[in-house]
């Protein structure tokens, strides 16, 4: 780098520090005193060389703030590698003509040791100064005490930069959480909450610092508050995150639905030492959730009543046309078992939802062999992994389940007495495999001649609805069904979440 390039960078580095033209603080000012105790001087300085000038942020026995940068020895100690020393002023050639030597104060003796900012650029030094030569110059212990006292000096300027970082820092977090439009707020590790931006204060109405502390429980709804302070305090004694819907006060006295999050913050060690949160206004997204949830009840409610009587209209066409009964009555029974699995899945009310049950595959199998010998039990188990549904796979497995069972119970082994069906379920990576297999029942001597219409739908149901595959093997003991589809075909991603 040249001269130029070279003092560029050191006074970008100078300015970066701050450090130009502050206050006097103790730190610095113990420094020189130390400095000129240990080494025996009448003046003791810490300095910086700016663009023009030496600006002294300490000084003991020196009646000026600043120089010409022309007059400045600290500028000799800049290029040297830790002290530079001038045992008589006069007589050397960078001294000789300086007016702080050849006028007043009349200095004679210099010994500086380099000080450089925290990104390691040359920007001053700690000097001891005298008005008589001293030939000896310094002893190792005063060497080694300048050093030391130098690297104090640069240990400050660190402190400085940290702390400008961490101001930064947090007027960045604050320009964030006041432009955020959900509240924001931090608590100390063991909950002391100390800082809301300022939409908390905008939605709240509180005087600022009022909720401070365990203040902020006084601002939800009565019922809420005790609900919301042992979750708070289990997440305080866990660590795990806090969540909780609760009702909190605006500021003209309603009550809205809110919903908080928090998460710790850790240290390297693992140990707690904040913990942010937001709270975000739900109320308009809960009442229209409510209001969504009321539709989609009473539809669910109309479709059932339509399964009914779509079922009544065949058992009555059936009755005036006998010679369409056995038609008729498979269609019906087919409907039957669509309107349960509706039914097993749709959406209740707390008036009409049944008892607490699982929405599960196992679960809606059970259901559908309700009108089977042993449901669930001698006649039909079901064994092996269960996996959660919803209503887009509870459709394709009523039906393929209830022609299995019809068929089961008209030719294959439900017909016979001694006869069995045996379920399996088996849940391998991303496929959820369930097997039906038939024994004790007639022998069979291989598949039927034609394909009946129910093993058609069933095939049609997997294959189109649930993106799977369906095979049927007719061995001698009995039949044998092998239905895969994708896990993910059973349930609708974070449905519930």
């Amino acid at each position: 780098m040249s001269e130029a390039q070279i003092k560029d960078a050191r006074i970008r580095s100078l300015m970066a520090t701050g450090i130009l033209d502050t206050e006097a603080e103790t730190a610095f000012d113990d420094i020189v005193r130390l400095a000129a105790l240990v080494c025996k001087t009448p003046i003791a300085v810490v300095s910086f060389v700016d663009t023009d000038r030496q600006w002294f942020k300490a000084k003991i026995g020196l009646e000026v703030s600043e120089t010409p940068v022309e007059m400045a020895i600290c500028r000799h100690v800049l290029v040297c590698d830790d002290i530079e020393v001038f045992p008589d002023l006069t007589k050397d050639p960078r001294t000789t003509g300086n007016l702080l030597v050849t006028a007043t104060p009349s200095l004679r003796f210099y010994a500086g040791a380099r000080v450089d900012s925290p990104d390691g650029v040359p920007i001053g030094s700690v000097a001891v100064i005298d008005t008589v030569p001293r030939p000896e110059g310094l002893t190792a212990e005063q060497s080694e005490t300048l050093l030391a006292l130098a690297r104090q000096v640069m240990a400050q300027l660190d402190l400085r930069a940290q702390a400008a970082r961490l101001k930064d820092g947090e007027d960045r977090f604050r320009a964030i959480a006041d432009s955020m439009p959900q509240m924001v707020w931090s608590t100390r590790s063991d909950g002391y909450h100390d800082y809301y931006n300022a939409r908390w204060y905008e939605f709240t109405g509180t005087p600022p610092g009022s909720t401070d502390g365990e203040g902020w429980n006084g601002m939800f709804h009565p019922d809420d508050q005790d609900r919301a302070r042992a979750l708070w305090s289990r997440s305080l004694e866990t660590g795990q995150p806090y969540e909780i819907e609760y009702r909190l006060r605006r500021h003209d006295g309603v009550y809205r639905w809110t919903l908080g999050r928090a998460l710790p913050i850790r240290d390297g060690a693992g140990q707690i030492t904040r913990w942010f949160g937001t709270c975000t206004d739900i109320d308009d997204a809960k009442r229209l959730a409510e209001e969504r949830e009321l539709v989609s009840q009473e539809l669910s409610h109309r479709i059932k009543n339509i399964f009914a009587v779509i079922s009544g209209l065949i058992s009555l066409s059936a009755r005036n046309h006998p010679e369409s009964k056995a038609y008729a009555l498979a269609l019906r029974d087919r409907v039957m078992a669509l309107g349960r699995a509706h039914d097993f899945v749709r959406p209740h009310s707390k008036a009409s939802q049944p008892e607490a049950r699982a929405a599960t595959v196992f679960a809606l199998l059970t259901e559908l062999f309700a009108p089977y010998d042993g449901a669930g039990g001698m006649r039909i188990s079901l064994v092996g992994d269960d996996i959660a549904i919803d209503d887009r796979a509870a459709t394709p497995l009523a039906l393929i389940f209830h022609e299995l069972a019809t068929n089961a119970s008209k030719y294959g082994a439900l017909s016979a007495a001694e006869g069995h069906v045996a379920i399996t379920a088996e849940l391998t990576g991303d496929d959820y495999r369930l097997v039906w297999r038939e024994t004790g029942g007639p022998t069979l001597v291989g598949p039927p001649a034609v394909e009946g219409f129910g093993s058609t739908l069933s095939k049609v149901s997997v294959e189109g609805q649930l993106g799977g595959t369906l095979t049927r093997e007719w061995l001698p003991e009995g039949l044998r069904v092998t239905m895969t589809a994708p896990a993910n075909a059973y349930r609708r991603p974070n449905r519930f979440t």
